[in-house]
């Protein structure tokens, strides 16, 4: 990609707060985009070839949307966690094997898709992110969700396609948690918990695709329970 081109998106950028430049074969994030750190509010570099985030992503103050879904990335920098105003996170399908250590200071955070990547587990990270409504991890390496999961704020978990054959009961316990969708991992019926179903604010649970058969899931105690939140959030909706 020519100079020029890349000068137009930029002056555009610098009016609009948006940079967007997907598809190019881009190998590394554009330098010339620190000019505009303080002007940018979205940033949209998927598609591309990109290996690695450089740590001058930590000086985009008022960014509030990162998106480098299908590059490259393997691991992500800590200065990433300094975006406090970054509310939408999209980095599907790269090669992510965990999250910075830091990664609970996005405090502002409520979108994060980290489908198709090499994680291994529900990073403990998360727990700390107060506005966090959905989080995509699917297709994954997951196969065990661990009791940290308790503290986690989200609405919306999405764990299809792992490989899943183990769920702390605590799952039950997260606060705002309506939607958990299990679908296509190693489930048998017995592992999981019945107070997802009893106890919980969980009013949608997809696990179609396990070692079970779905009508068994009716035979569980707390089925009913379920049930009733499930038909009264439909009825919300209708």
């Amino acid at each position: 990609m020519g100079n020029s081109a890349l000068k137009a998106h930029l002056e555009t950028a610098q009016k609009t707060g948006v940079f967007q430049l997907t598809g190019k074969g881009l190998s590394e994030f554009p330098e010339d985009l620190q000019k505009l750190t303080s002007n940018l509010r979205t940033i949209d570099l998927s598609n591309n070839k990109i290996e690695l985030l450089p740590p001058l992503i930590g000086k985009f103050s008022f960014l509030k949307s990162l998106a480098l879904n299908n590059n490259k990335l393997t691991v992500l920098p800590e200065e990433l966690c300094k975006l406090k105003k970054l509310e939408t996170l999209h980095l599907n399908c790269n090669h992510l094997r965990q999250l910075p250590a830091a990664f609970g200071q996005l405090a502002a955070l409520k979108t994060l898709s980290l489908s198709g990547n090499q994680l291994r587990t529900v990073p403990t990270q998360l727990c700390g992110l107060r506005h966090l409504d959905v989080v995509d991890l699917s297709k994954n390496q997951i196969q065990n969700v661990p009791d940290t999961v308790g503290e986690l704020q989200a609405i919306e978990l999405n764990l299809n396609q792992n490989q899943i054959s183990q769920i702390s009961v605590q799952i039950s316990h997260c606060p705002r948690l309506k939607v958990l969708r299990l679908e296509e991992n190693c489930l048998e019926l017995g592992m999981l918990p019945q107070s997802i179903l009893s106890d919980s604010q969980i009013s949608l649970l997809a696990v179609e695709g396990n070692l079970f058969e779905i009508k068994k899931l009716r035979e569980l105690e707390g089925y009913d329970k379920y049930m009733e939140r499930f038909t009264a959030t439909k009825k919300k909706f209708a």
